[in-house]
């Protein structure tokens, strides 16, 4: 009987995928669930019916319009023309293919990264793609997913399958018990900014440590939605009860003796003891507070207690220029405290956050307040389950009654593709993962931060620290 060699997380669910390996170290793999929206669906399924081709597995491929929808209450098809157009593609090639669509007007329609988990077709041990780079998110469940780009959709759509090398690994510990006001967003902000947007740049990273043991699953798909921020594809956390607790009775999760089955094999997915990591880094969890970017990378971040930094103290003559670059886009002057700028905009949404947990967050900070005068604010929730969920709590009627929009389910203000847009020069607070230059529209100028310290934001009028308002929750982690 041989020795076992101790296997990562990720070996082991890589290991069970590979249908062929090839000389240059390719791997062929099986795909177990893709996932397709609006963007992609209509455009490439008219590719492959040019093609005389047809969708190899249609029971595995799950659609629903996200990107460019409109969230106005009440929307139809045609609330924003190019994204009609767009969702009458959509629904020609899924019907066309018999593909599952959580259309528009369903009771399941709502953002890829929240469907996914939500109905139980994020599972444990899967292998799961998208043509969304945020796929990364469903890594929170145990899975090992990742975006890709138009020709790979494609090609999975058709066979099933994708050639793929083999990244290296990353385990990434938080140690340590999180303080109060301080959740996954802040966590893995902290983490960007600290290791920078490179840090896993051809690693798939597991995070581990008993501060990501402690999270809840929504806070757990929050981080694993940066991790392509972070320069990594692929992001994954080892399941525990916590997933099959979540898991068990949705509608794509296996049921009764074939989820007992299911479990025996999830149980065994965890990283063994012993197991060698090509690359390892350890945070400490009680050293992080609320987080806020600055610039516009998301590795462009500080304390809301901290400073922006000053190019003239910079060493290295491109990270100088690009610190400038940002400075003057964003608005701000070097050495300036980060808490105090004035703010115009807030949108609490997106695939980082806009969970049941994220509102319920954001909603214990604005609950008898009112949004500052000049400030615009959106709730904006990730699909149709998660708000017909909030509703029932009457989360909904606490940020009505301070001032918000109630908006429905999509990708909106994340994304800027559906007619939803900062305009140039105001300055917003989102939920979302990225403040690139021009990202929430041409000349927006973005700040990411968490539900609590974005809803914060809306009431003072200013990037504040959420634990410094009266009567701030002891803690706000999810």
């Amino acid at each position: 009987m041989g020795l076992h060699t101790p296997a990562t997380f990720f070996d082991k669910v890589w290991a069970t995928h590979v249908i062929r390996q090839f000389d240059d170290g390719v791997c062929l793999l099986h795909v177990d669930r893709h996932l397709i929206h609006d963007l992609e669906a209509g455009p490439r399924l008219n590719d492959l019916q040019r093609a005389g081709r047809n969708v190899a597995r249609n029971d595995l491929t799950f659609a629903t319009p996200d990107h460019a929808l409109s969230s106005a209450v009440g929307r139809s098809t045609d609330t924003w023309p190019t994204g009609g157009r767009l969702l009458r593609a959509m629904r020609r090639g899924t019907a066309r293919e018999g593909i599952r669509l959580f259309d528009l007007g369903t009771p399941d329609q709502g953002i890829l990264h929240l469907v996914g988990p939500e109905q139980g077709i994020t599972l444990p041990g899967t292998l799961l793609v998208c043509g969304d780079s945020h796929t990364c998110t469903h890594g929170g469940l145990g899975a090992l997913a990742f975006g890709i780009g138009s020709s790979e959709v494609g090609h999975v759509l058709a066979t099933q399958t994708l050639r793929q090398r083999r990244p290296g690994t990353l385990r990434l510990r938080f140690e340590g018990q999180l303080g109060a006001g301080v959740t996954a967003k802040d966590m893995i902000l902290h983490a960007i900014g600290r290791l920078g947007t490179a840090a896993g740049r051809g690693h798939a990273v597991e995070y581990a440590g008993s501060a990501v043991r402690a999270l809840a699953v929504d806070a757990r798909l929050t981080l694993c939605n940066l991790s392509i921020e972070m320069g990594a594809k692929i992001g994954m956390i080892a399941p525990d009860d916590s997933v099959y607790e979540y898991l068990a009775g949705r509608p794509f999760a296996p049921k009764g003796a074939l989820f007992d089955q299911a479990l025996e094999h999830w149980r065994g997915l965890p990283s063994d003891e012993g197991a060698v990591f090509d690359r390892e880094a350890v945070i400490d969890a009680s050293q992080i507070t609320p987080q806020m970017t600055w610039g516009t990378s998301p590795q462009d971040v500080v304390p809301i207690d901290g400073y922006v930094p000053d190019p003239a103290l910079e060493k290295d003559a491109e990270r100088r220029q690009s610190i400038e670059r940002s400075l003057e886009y964003m608005g701000l002057k070097p050495g300036q405290a980060i808490a105090g700028t004035p703010v115009d905009w807030v949108f609490i949404g997106s695939c980082a956050n806009s969970r049941l947990s994220d509102l319920r967050e954001a909603a214990n900070v604005v609950r008898g307040r009112q949004v500052a005068r000049g400030v615009k604010a959106w709730v904006v929730p990730g699909s149709e389950q998660t708000r017909r969920q909030a509703e029932a709590e009457g989360l909904h009627r606490d940020f009505l009654a301070a001032g918000f929009e109630w908006r429905s389910p999509g990708c909106s203000l994340c994304v800027a593709a559906n007619g939803e847009l900062i305009p140039p020069g105001e300055r917003c607070v989102s939920t979302a993962n990225r403040n690139f230059v021009g990202r929430q529209g041409p000349g927006a100028r973005t700040h990411l931060a968490s539900p609590a310290m974005a809803a914060a934001a809306a009431i003072t009028g200013q990037l504040t620290d959420v634990r410094r308002l009266p009567g701030a929750p002891a803690s706000v982690n999810a």
